[in-house]
């Protein structure tokens, strides 16, 4: 009898702390992130996920979205496209209402066909132009795509220079931004002399800039990951090049001028993304990363802090936690930064998932970006 009883009282336990779990899960909105701890992506994976963390602290302090506080889990993808591919099935089994990462192109290619599965919003720091021309509703871009950053980088360099040598890491990511450049340029003033591959990863780039030496281009496109992008300029100031190098965000991020040291003086780069940006909100994120972590974001923080200030507007603009009816919410959607201060700038998202908004051409001048020119949206240039 009294093992009866006993029984009994640890079912009725169980079934309250079971229904404790449930009220718990509908009082919160789970978000994994899935991004880059370890492999060759850890600095641009642990810089997104710090600022994804960064944005769900002050989130939940004031109050959370729509009453709910933030749940995050953060997994480690190894830089490696079928880990992640593994853990996004993972996390949508899970239940989880968004998913923030990959960061690298390769990954999110793979992974978001998961993500697509479960109906799951995905945002991802991916650049790869392949990444939201397939249609894919459930993607969205926490930076600019190169359909959107390379017409402004053209434009740039048709304006400086006549021939260029162009040094690519070849994989999703370079491969795209190469091909999307020499598209751009092609019947203009600007010509392409040397077409240079690299690989993701590389030590020795001395191979490279010699081909770019002996193409006697005006000026180099360099479009390389973080840690090679540091490489490079270090065996262009070996060898001597006194020509501008030109590129985009991974260039002049924060960790290759750490890296690069003095060889990083004088890059240019167009750039979605920079703490040193004029604008208030901007200063105030990279005073809150610094106090937070003791180190300068580099646009992968900024990335992942406002991709979720994205989400919350857009679930409030909707009005109730429907997965679905979010993603829908994003396409087409403007969100301003008056009225939503977490997204820093005004943005606006079109119908592949691609943002819109202001940009900067940077140079990098005794070990830090200055910004030298702010560029209007794409949808504003003529």
């Amino acid at each position: 009898m009294i093992n009866k009883r006993n029984t009994l009282k640890a079912v009725a336990a169980a079934a309250v702390l079971g229904l404790a779990g449930i009220a718990h899960a509908q009082q919160t909105i789970k978000i994994a992130n899935i991004v880059e701890l370890s492999g060759p992506g850890t600095t641009a994976g642990t810089l997104f996920k710090n600022g994804v963390e960064l944005a769900i602290k002050e989130i939940n302090e004031n109050g959370g979205i729509l009453g709910r506080k933030i749940e995050s889990t953060t997994v480690d993808t190894q830089t490696n496209p079928g880990i992640a591919k593994g853990l996004t099935q993972k996390a949508v089994d899970d239940g989880v209402f968004a998913i923030f990462g990959p960061v690298y192109s390769g990954s999110i290619m793979v992974s978001m066909a998961e993500s697509r599965r479960g109906e799951v919003p995905n945002f991802t720091g991916g650049e790869a132009a392949a990444i939201t021309a397939q249609g894919n509703p459930y993607v969205f871009r926490t930076a600019f795509g190169q359909s959107i950053s390379f017409p402004k980088l053209a434009k740039y360099i048709q304006a400086k220079t006549k021939t260029l040598a162009v040094i690519y890491v070849n994989n999703d990511f370079g491969k795209g931004g190469r091909d999307t450049l020499t598209k751009l340029l092609d019947g203009s003033g600007t010509k392409i002399v040397a077409d240079i591959s690299t690989d993701a990863g590389q030590v020795d780039f001395s191979s490279a800039v010699l081909k770019a030496k002996q193409s006697n281009a005006d000026a180099i496109f360099a479009y390389t990951n973080e840690e090679e992008s540091a490489r490079l300029l270090r065996e262009l100031k070996k060898q001597g090049w006194n020509k501008p190098v030109i590129g985009e965000t991974t260039l002049v991020g924060q960790k290759v001028i750490e890296l690069a040291g003095d060889a990083a003086n004088g890059a240019v780069a167009h750039v979605g993304l920079t703490v040193d940006a004029p604008i208030p909100e901007m200063l105030k994120f990279k005073a809150k990363y610094y106090q937070a972590y003791g180190s300068i974001s580099d646009h992968n923080g900024i990335k992942g802090y406002t991709g979720m200030y994205v989400l919350k507007a857009a679930i409030e603009k909707v009005g109730k936690f429907d997965r679905k009816a979010v993603a829908q919410a994003i396409h087409g959607i403007q969100i301003s930064a008056k009225k939503n201060p977490g997204v820093i700038m005004d943005v606006s998202f079109d119908k592949n998932g691609d943002l819109d908004r202001d940009s900067f051409l940077v140079e990098v001048k005794n070990g830090r970006q200055v910004v030298v020119e702010t560029l209007p949206p794409l949808s504003k240039m003529k």
